[in-house]
């Protein structure tokens, strides 16, 4: 569907064939076959059916004709609009939307608990103001008066008195889900904290849906995170040491694919994975340069960082699968839009070197200096500030090693903190 006109809804301007195709690959990666599609434009929702009178007609012959049992639509639709549309095609017919849908390919890749009940959450939001179509059973129980038509005392009740025993039951697991997801997220928060004490760098991985950042996380630390030619094939996030080109050590962390049209009840269910992303000290951004939207792909992973609140960090961005173009030329839009553009295969190793000391010169631009004695009995901080800052000058002193460097501010606050507490 592609809206026009003073009062369409939003402003996306992707061209409506490629989100189409967007939408085909997503069905395909759900194992659903595409046998078919239709599009029209209009200059907002038809508020009972989404798309036009003469559409749906026109859906329902397509939909006969190929035998087909589910219709997509590549926006989100109300409840009305689903249950009208299922109506119109009948009971055969499933008619799901675009959130639907990539929920579902979330609930087959979530591999860990935690991604299991981060799709968990997001379905059941999804859902619970969805219920009303589903108990319409009951209505045909009641004599086709539960869904609300006159005709008599009692012959409502059923019907509604199930909805809102499931309606609250819904309510209940959604609460539970929310406070086990806060245990999470609690949990990852110490980890990063103690992380930030140890005053080791971490590089978010991120970037479009299938642009290739867990080849590039098994290229760079030779992990075997899952790599397939799909939308969203690895989910849980996977975090690996991978040593620079100065020899400074720094997490890795490939985190979940982003793509336009990014369901609101995802980002709010994956919170506790997402802040990795917030709280990392670089963005490395994977795009996809073959890809003939790769422009609008970046703009729709630099939308979501924006809404996640990571927007503003330092970024590297890796233009990835440069082996397959031609001469290796470059879009030049790409590298005027998007900052520090480094050309890269990870599928066959070409540019990473160049790739890890972009990463290691925007870490050193993060730098402070530091001037501090250690005592001989805290070795393990003199190794810190060798692995992760650069050193200046070091000298041995009668009351420990003096050393001058320029180190990570996490580093300079810990070292600031033990030298202090040392004193005291």
């Amino acid at each position: 569907m592609e809206f026009k006109g003073p009062n369409a809804p939003g402003d996306d301007d992707w061209p409506v064939e490629a989100s189409l195709e967007e939408l085909a690959q997503l069905a395909r990666t759900a194992g659903i076959e595409v046998v078919g599609q239709i599009e029209q434009r209009l200059e907002r929702p038809n508020p009972a059916t989404f798309i036009g009178s003469g559409k749906v007609e026109e859906l329902i012959e397509q939909v006969a004709e190929a035998a087909a049992d589910v219709v997509i639509f590549d926006d989100e639709l109300s409840p009305r609009h689903q249950r009208e549309l299922e109506k119109a095609l009948g009971e055969r017919v499933k008619v799901i939307d675009r959130t639907a849908l990539i929920l579902d390919i979330f609930a087959q890749h979530a591999q860990t608990r935690e991604g299991a009940l981060q799709v968990e959450l997001a379905q059941y939001e999804y859902r619970l103001p969805r219920l009303t179509g589903a108990w319409t059973h009951l209505a045909r129980q009641a004599g086709g008066r539960a869904g609300g038509a006159t005709g008599g005392v009692g012959l409502r009740g059923p019907g509604e008195m199930q909805l809102e025993i499931d309606r609250r039951l819904i309510g209940q697991r959604i609460t539970r889900l929310k406070e086990e997801l806060e245990k999470v997220r609690a949990h990852r928060s110490r980890y990063r904290a103690h992380r930030r004490k140890e005053g080791v760098p971490v590089v978010s991985i991120v970037g479009y849906t299938n642009a290739g950042k867990s080849t590039l996380l098994n290229a760079l630390s030779g992990a075997d995170v899952l790599v397939e030619d799909k939308l969203f094939a690895t989910l849980d996030p996977t975090t690996r040491r991978v040593t620079l080109t100065g020899g400074r050590v720094v997490l890795f962390t490939d985190t979940v694919g982003f793509i336009q049209k990014l369901p609101t009840h995802l980002i709010a269910a994956f919170r506790a994975t997402l802040e990795e992303t917030a709280e990392a000290d670089v963005l490395l951004h994977v795009l996809d340069v073959t890809h003939p939207q790769a422009l609008r792909q970046a703009q729709a992973v630099l939308e979501t960082l924006e809404e996640i609140g990571a927007a503003g960090k330092p970024m590297v961005t890796a233009l990835n699968k440069v082996d397959r173009l031609p001469d290796l030329r470059l879009p030049a839009p790409l590298t005027a839009e998007l900052p520090n553009c480094v050309p890269i295969s990870a599928r066959t190793g070409y540019g990473l070197d160049r790739l890890l000391q972009a990463v290691q010169d925007v870490l050193d631009a993060e730098l402070v200096p530091v001037q501090v004695t250690i005592p001989f009995s805290r070795g393990d901080l003199v190794q810190s500030i060798h692995e992760q800052g650069m050193i200046e000058s070091e000298k041995h002193t009668a009351r420990g090693t003096r050393i001058t460097a320029r180190v990570p501010r996490s580093l300079a606050g810990l070292l600031e903190t033990v030298l202090r507490d040392g004193r005291e």
